[in-house]
């Protein structure tokens, strides 16, 4: 017989089904359509993936189609297809490169455009000169200034564009356009301490006008990993959120903060009370910046996910963070201390700590120094509280620390402390000269930032997907994921799969094997295994693209193109189940992924009438 359901465009999907005892998806799916009877194959629900597509009611999206686009004539289909949309509330240039003519082009199309809401501009200037990139952005902002835009959503990350890039949004910033923000995603853009600053002075400027007129600036979501922002660049940021005080995520991942920065961050961070995650990883508290960050903890009782991750919080500094743990945070959902020279002792005592945490998810302490015998008791501890199958791999584990290697430990927190205080002009003197000395190159290009962290663990991976982070894990990625992915809970096992496959890359061999290697070698070890629940998988997947709503509302991710590339590669291998294959498909597709929907489309077409 044939179900069918009502996902939340009000589209119709159908799949070919048969009478069984278990409910679809599972008790663990959370789903509204629980009452539909078990698929009989899953070829046929990813066939359905493409029923609903990617793109919201209002949105406009040229997502990762790699157009090159230097002026005017070069975008009048696009300008005419922004001019002629009505009511338009999101636009999507990420993954094309656009130069300055283009995007005053563009930006004349926007001038009418109140309604417009989301603006997802990432990777968008791959290739351009530097000096391309401010009047780019101005005049795309003076655009939605001048229509009278209300953003909720603005994403520029990937663009690598420098302090002179955030120049060139600080208009924005500063407007009424800004003054409805939700979200500001600023990854991977190379601001600088310069451009840390000047986008903290933006924000702070934004919340002071906002709030004259009664509306307050109340941003709840910030990304900046991987900006350079370091010490000063932090600060200055850390007094811009204290100010707003309504962050619900924040990500700063590999910035180069020190203790002083971080320690800034940590008293912001309390006047945040609704803050969910807080994603540090890989920055350098030492113990002094654990400890601060442990007592702000103390007022985060709405946290969720805390990544600490290769940040050498070291024992006192894990020691204070547990302490915090076990006298608060409720809804704590995943802790990653790995990598921070945590030995066995305080390792226990974190995990002491998660004990009544009824909704954690997940203890990360790779990367420690417990020893041998130290991962064994830090096992046996976690058995003996029935939640071993939450403590992630221990892998990596350095081994014990000797006490000079404690003495040597101390003594470089004193160091930092003195350089910190004697050469911190210095730093940010050379910093600047280091940034005018690449704006003054003209024929410098836009590139990815530099910087030489360590290489990054799977659980780092999985938080904080990239293509540098997989092709780092090295030749036993493979390995690494299988360990780390716990394959017989099939909705976790549909989030890393989604993670891994959104860093996929058609037209970069590497990262495309790496891809899916990775893949093939979870979803084998999956569907290998007894316990392993096919349809659960499945179903969970149709959630998290946002086809199906979930009783515990589950915020669907971006779909991007690798997601269907890498549903494509799936389909087509073995370990994929392929038998009684019929659907009913609805007409209505991803067309923000192009020709990745087409392929996977024909793929599953193949499969079906092959099977």
């Amino acid at each position: 017989m044939v179900a069918s359901s009502r996902v939340d465009d009000g589209a119709i999907f159908a799949v070919a089904t048969e009478q069984r005892a278990g409910r679809w998806g599972g008790s663990n799916s959370g789903l509204d359509c629980c009452d539909i009877p078990m698929a009989t194959d899953s070829v046929v629900l990813l066939a359905d993936i493409l029923a609903k597509t990617g793109v919201q009611e209002g949105e406009l999206s040229y997502k990762g189609q790699g157009r090159k686009l230097d002026d005017a004539s070069s975008v009048e289909e696009m300008v005419k297809e922004i001019q002629d949309f009505s009511g338009l509330q999101a636009l999507r240039l990420e993954g094309n490169t656009i130069g300055v003519d283009a995007a005053q082009a563009i930006a004349k199309a926007l001038e009418n455009k109140s309604e417009l809401k989301c603006c997802y501009w990432s990777d968008m200037f791959t290739g351009r000169l530097r000096s391309e990139i401010p009047p780019a952005l101005n005049s795309l902002g003076d655009a939605l200034m001048l229509a009278g835009a209300r953003l909720t959503v603005l994403d520029l990350s990937d663009n690598a564009f420098g302090p002179d890039g955030v120049k060139g949004i600080e208009r924005l910033l500063k407007s009424k356009s800004c003054f409805t923000l939700q979200e500001l995603r600023l990854n991977n853009c190379g601001m600088g301490i310069g451009g840390g600053k000047i986008l903290a002075a933006s924000l702070t400027q934004c919340h002071k006008k906002s709030s004259a007129e009664g509306t307050p600036l109340s941003l709840k979501v910030f990304v900046a990993g991987r900006n350079r922002l370091e010490n000063d660049g932090a600060t200055a940021l850390a007094h811009a959120f204290q100010l707003m005080g309504s962050l619900e995520e924040v990500h700063m991942p590999q910035n180069g903060i020190n203790h002083p920065g971080v320690t800034a961050l940590a008293v912001a961070m309390q006047h945040n009370p609704g803050l969910r995650i807080l994603n540090l990883n890989d920055n350098t508290f030492t113990e002094k910046g654990a400890i601060a960050m442990a007592q702000a903890l103390k007022h985060l009782r709405s946290i969720q996910v805390i990544n600490f991750g290769d940040c050498l919080v070291r024992p006192a500094g894990a020691k204070a963070i547990a302490e915090s743990v076990s006298e608060g945070l409720p809804i704590l959902k995943e802790l990653n201390l790995s990598y921070g020279e945590i030995t066995e002792e305080v390792a226990l005592a974190v995990a002491e700590a998660v004990k009544n945490k009824d909704q954690l998810e997940k203890l990360d302490l790779n990367g420690n120094c417990l020893g041998e015998s130290g991962c064994k008791a830090l096992k046996d501890a976690m058995e003996s509280m029935n939640m071993a199958d939450l403590l992630g791999t221990l892998s990596d584990d350095d081994g014990e620390l000797d006490d000079d290697e404690e003495d040597e430990d101390d003594d470089d927190d004193d160091d930092e402390e003195d350089e910190d205080d004697v050469d911190g002009e210095e730093v940010e003197e050379e910093e600047e000269e280091e940034e005018e000395e690449e704006d003054e190159s003209s024929s410098n290009k836009v590139s990815t930032p530099t910087s030489a962290p360590r290489p990054p663990d799977v659980s780092s991976f999985l938080s904080f997907p990239s293509p540098d982070k997989l092709l780092k894990l090295g030749a036993k990625r493979t390995l690494l994921v299988q360990e780390q992915v716990d394959v017989t809970d099939a909705a976790k096992t549909a989030e890393a799969f989604l993670k891994i496959a959104s860093v996929y890359k058609e037209d970069n061999n590497d990262v495309k094997n790496a891809v899916l290697d990775t893949i093939d070698a979870l979803l084998n070890k999956a569907f290998t295994s007894p316990s392993f629940q096919g349809y659960n998988f499945v179903s969970s997947l149709l959630v998290l693209l946002g086809l199906i709503k979930s009783e515990d509302k589950v915020k669907p991710v971006l779909v991007v193109p690798g997601h269907l590339h890498a549903l494509e590669h799936i389909v087509r291998q073995d370990y994929f189940p392929k038998e009684n294959t019929t659907a009913s498909r609805n007409t209505k597709v991803l067309e923000s992924c192009g020709n990745a929907k087409n392929s996977l489309q024909s793929t599953l077409q193949r499969v079906q009438s092959q099977s």
